[in-house]
């Protein structure tokens, strides 16, 4: 007999702490009749004990009726010992992330449940290939990812090893759904799917401030105005921890033979080893008094108006933004194909650096000064001068962005400003995952928008924006660092070259 979603019954986990509890929460509320274990003595009754304590103030709030509290309690049942696996349809492993122990565990196991019953892995690093490498049965282990707090994250990851059935994978996805959980499906790789996607949005932050383009605080107030995440890089760092992200991405690096795309940034590694890690420690990126962040203030834009504005027309979408943006603050601009001699010059990149922008186009670098116009400006305005630009300019570049009363942001020069750049490593780690076949496109494009509170799917974002504009992104940036970490991926370059969306899958026949 084979099992799946439609024979699983009793669900076992193996570890009552955080996750583990979380997960015989969302089982039991599911319906599965769950069986609790811990290896330490009563770890598994304080779990419980704290399942029906949250239960019990969502029924006080009137989020769940007495009857659903009564029955999900009803079906936890704690273990003094791992023998209580033995009628299990489907075991749950959450127990410290180590590879050694997840093996002992599921030899354990093995010995002890039925042929068919399913194992399955919490791990949220390790090769799910690799845990059940010496199993006995290595075809009914799969990975079986939920995120923390559980009952709060809808996402869960079921990831396929190499051994993997097929009919696990999808029973452990009806079983997701069956938890009210929203599943992915995904091939085993580090970092799986969300924690893969994740480090575009910190790696990248993080190497933008080893180049002193621009600081922490500032941006984070970009990713958070221009283009929407509810927190920033840094601020989420500082929630999550350095000595948990960095890491991370020091593992997902190496466990992609050191894979460009995932290189980590020397500042994260330094400010780790000086233990200058955030919430925990009172400190990071931002200063903190009660568990909250210090508020850093922005310097006021100086009142330097300028003798006049011209926009070039070299990027019509991008001045026919500041325009509109200009026209609305009252301040008025200069036509002509060409700037007179005393103009501020603006320009609209894609990707390039003002200085390649002002020489392209044959303007004076002193008086030029790119805008960021790829994403909203109705938050903030981001601005770039040339290392030649004049201070005046720079000071009336700041007035005339800011003349209806938001704030500027100033950065150095830079191909591809902040936002291009992040947003654009974020879609192209997509892509590549997506060419990889590791998960489809849409379960790419849903699962940084449950697990990591994206303002859109990233290859949502990415079309967006327009897969032609990523694309010219990623190859500017390419062509000034050299860097193969920037390099498009292939399913990137073609569906910008076909002007597809960069959801659409690959034609296979059938």
């Amino acid at each position: 007999m084979t099992t799946d979603a439609t024979t699983i019954r009793t669900v076992g986990v193996v570890g009552a702490g955080s996750m583990g509890r979380g997960i015989a929460q969302v089982a039991a509320t599911g319906g599965y009749r769950t069986i609790l274990f811990d290896a330490k003595p009563g770890v598994a009754e304080q779990a419980r004990d704290f399942i029906s304590g949250l239960l019990s103030r969502s029924v006080e709030k009137g989020r769940m009726t007495q009857a659903a509290f009564d029955s999900a309690m009803a079906h936890i049942e704690p273990a003094q010992t791992l023998e209580a696996m033995q009628p299990c349809d489907l075991v749950v492993e959450a127990v410290i992330e180590n590879l050694d122990v997840k093996r002992a565990v599921f030899s354990d196991l093995e010995a002890l449940v039925r042929e068919d019953c399913i194992l399955a892995s919490n791990t949220s690093s390790l090769s799910v290939t690799a845990i059940a490498a010496q199993a006995c049965r290595p075809e009914r282990i799969a990975g079986f990812h939920f995120f923390n707090p559980v009952p709060l994250m809808r996402l869960v990851e079921v990831i396929d090893g190499i051994r993997t059935a097929a009919h696990v994978g999808e029973s452990l996805m009806e079983v997701g759904r069956r938890m009210g959980r929203e599943p992915v499906r995904v091939k085993d790789a580090p970092g799986f799917l969300v924690n893969q996607i994740g480090r575009g949005y910190t790696i990248e932050s993080a190497h933008i401030v080893d180049e002193n383009i621009a600081s922490t605080h500032d941006i984070d107030r970009v990713m958070r105005d221009l283009v929407g995440f509810r927190m920033g890089p840094f601020e989420l760092m500082d929630l999550t921890g350095l000595d948990v992200t960095h890491p991370a991405t020091e593992l997902i690096h190496q466990q992609f033979f050191f894979e460009p795309r995932f290189r980590p940034s020397l500042m994260m590694a330094q400010r780790t080893a000086a233990g200058v890690l955030g919430r925990k420690t009172g400190t990071g990126f931002y200063a903190y008094a009660d568990d909250k962040p210090v508020a850093v203030s922005e310097p006021d834009a100086p009142v330097v108006k300028p003798a006049s504005v011209w926009i070039s027309p070299a990027e019509a979408e991008g001045r026919r933004a500041v325009v509109r943006l200009l026209e609305q603050a009252g301040v008025e601009i200069e036509g002509g194909d060409r700037p007179s001699e005393r103009a501020l010059c603006l320009v609209t990149p894609v990707g390039e650096d003002a200085t390649s922008a002002a020489l392209a186009q044959q303007l004076d670098p002193s008086r030029t000064v790119a805008v960021e116009t790829l994403f909203s400006m109705e938050k903030r305005r981001v601005i770039m001068p040339t290392p030649a630009t004049t201070p005046e300019m720079l000071a009336a570049a700041r007035w005339t962005l800011g003349a209806d009363g938001q704030p500027v942001t100033v950065i150095r020069d830079c191909p591809g400003f902040i936002a291009q750049r992040v947003v654009a490593m974020i879609v192209n780690i997509c892509c590549a995952i997506a060419q990889s076949g590791a998960a489809s496109p849409a379960d790419i494009d849903k699962a940084p928008k449950l697990a990591l509170n994206y303002p859109a799917g990233p290859l949502s974002l990415g079309d967006e924006v327009g897969a032609d504009k990523i694309y010219r992104i990623l190859k500017n940036a390419y062509d000034a660092y050299g860097d193969p970490r920037y390099r498009p991926s292939l399913w990137l370059l073609r569906r910008a070259k076909l002007g597809l969306s960069l959801k659409t899958p690959e034609t296979m026949p059938s």
